[in-house]
């Protein structure tokens, strides 16, 4: 699914940039995630950067053994440093080529680390959207990392239920539509969306 080739550096450099400039008045606003504040998606963020830096290292236990759903993610006073941080040391994990063999957990999922590697470019890549269309910021992610998000997406779709979407159930858009917006439609977001 992806190999040691892959850096995740470039697009949590995207995703720490849009947090950074993420506004004090619009950490209550509504995102693409129903369930989901601007302030949960980035306490949300943080926590799957933590999860897959230590996946990324095989370092396993209450990181990478709770699920995603359990509980609703927010931030604490600190959030912008502590975000940032995440960031780094997940991308800093990745590039050991270690990372990318043998099995992990990320959510208290068993997964071969390649797949582990393409999940992260997956939720980077569409959390990044989804805080980019949260707050009206431009949004590029990094060419490497959607290819990956898109493969995996793709993948997940092409499988028995997979219309049911990754983060819900598959948006149809046009097959020459640019890959961005595949990709987020894939994941079950409406490309189209405003707050």
């Amino acid at each position: 699914m992806t190999d040691t080739k892959l850096d995740l550096g470039p697009q949590a450099r995207i995703v720490a940039g849009l947090a950074e400039r993420v506004r004090e008045e619009q950490l209550d606003g509504v995102t693409p995630c129903p369930e989901y504040a601007v302030r949960n998606l980035l306490g949300h963020l943080t926590g799957l950067a933590i999860a897959f830096r230590d996946a990324a290292r095989k370092d396993l236990g209450p990181t990478t053994d709770t699920p995603p759903d359990t509980g609703l993610p927010d931030i604490g006073p600190g959030w912008r440093e502590d975000l940032a941080k995440a960031l780094d040391e997940f991308a800093e994990a990745w590039r050991d080529p270690a990372a990318f063999t043998g099995e992990t957990r990320a959510g208290g999922v068993a997964l071969p680390g390649a797949v582990a590697a393409a999940v992260a470019a997956d939720e980077l890549v569409v959390h990044g959207w989804d805080l980019a269309r949260a707050t009206g910021q431009e949004y590029e992610p990094d060419a490497d990392a959607l290819l990956v998000a898109h493969g995996f997406l793709a993948a997940s779709a092409a499988e028995p239920a997979g219309g049911d979407g990754i983060f819900g159930p598959v948006v149809p858009v046009p097959d020459d539509a640019p890959l961005l917006t595949r990709a987020i439609g894939l994941s079950g977001r409406d490309p189209h969306w405003t707050p």
